[in-house]
């Protein structure tokens, strides 16, 4: 059967099994890889044979909405393609389409968000290590990801040993990248799960902190009331496990970082060169400039 579909890049695809496309020099493959789970693999392709290494991409919209194929998704895979990496961007239950993800919603719901990510995220990565067919280097995957899909992967990267994660099966990775988000507590950071990471933030972020605050700043009497560990909580644990870390972060800049992360892209290929494959101990703090266009709002 042939079925040809555009989206948004524009690239032709061509199911066969699993569907291709292909624009320059980058193939991309559409799997499913649980029940109605997709993710699209971004493989460079080139003369050279050597696996790349991987970066699986969780898209943001606050656990309601968002998409593994939307257009700043889609920009940074093909940017970071364009550089030599395998790229996957998965989706992920929206477990949250029909409840807000703010101080009205429970804080039982808002940690089942944070698992049934990591749940799906595990899913993905087990696939793909599976599939014979995808061809990246399985020794080095670094989990990325914007607003909610940044509180995923670093419950993912840094909860493993926390009660309510603990029954995931385990995914080896190589470092984190966040823009604008957090995790639920940073204590269960520890010399076993500590990696190098990447974090872009605002220090004025409204929605996910900084530093440790409530999500969303809900009053302790909300409903969803849940205190957060931000970036700038985190490096300081991985300081004491004296692992690499880049947090970039905006003194005036909000949540809009979820999406402008996006355009970092030299930033992000720097930090998987030298932090994570160069295993450089780099523990770098600097302040980011604004882009023009920005969008808030997304977790």
């Amino acid at each position: 059967m042939l079925i040809a579909r555009s989206i948004s890049i524009l690239f032709v695809c061509f199911i066969f099994g699993i569907s291709t496309a292909q624009n320059s020099d980058i193939q991309v493959n559409r799997l499913t890889y649980k029940d109605t789970l997709q993710l699209d693999f971004y493989e460079p392709i080139s003369k050279n044979n050597q696996p790349k290494p991987l970066i699986v991409l969780m898209h943001g919209g606050g656990f309601a909405s968002g998409l593994k194929d939307g257009l700043g998704e889609t920009k940074f895979c093909k940017a970071m393609a364009e550089k030599g990496y395998a790229v996957a961007s998965i989706s992920y239950r929206l477990t949250r389409k029909n409840d807000p993800f703010n101080c009205d919603c429970d804080t039982d719901k808002k940690m089942f968000s944070f698992i049934s990510a990591a749940e799906d995220l595990s899913s993905a990565v087990h696939y793909m290590n599976e599939e014979k067919n995808l061809i990246f280097d399985r020794n080095t995957i670094v989990l990325a990801g914007s607003s909610a899909g940044a509180e995923a992967v670093l419950h993912s990267a840094f909860m493993n040993y926390d009660y309510r994660f603990n029954h995931i099966p385990a995914i080896s990775i190589s470092g984190v990248i966040s823009f604008s988000g957090a995790v639920s507590n940073a204590n269960y950071i520890s010399e076993n799960n500590a990696v190098p990471s990447l974090f872009i933030h605002g220090k004025k972020d409204e929605l996910v902190p900084y530093g440790t605050a409530a999500h969303h700043y809900c009053e302790e009497d909300k409903k969803g009331y849940l205190m957060l560990d931000g970036p700038q909580t985190i490096v300081s644990k991985l300081q004491k496990q004296e692992t690499s870390y880049i947090l970039a972060f905006d003194p005036e800049g909000g949540h809009e970082w979820a999406d402008d992360g996006y355009n970092q892209v030299e930033l992000v290929s720097r930090f998987i060169q030298d932090l994570v494959i160069g295993q450089k101990l780099v523990q770098e703090t600097s302040e980011l400039q604004k882009t023009e266009d920005s969008n808030s709002n997304k977790n």
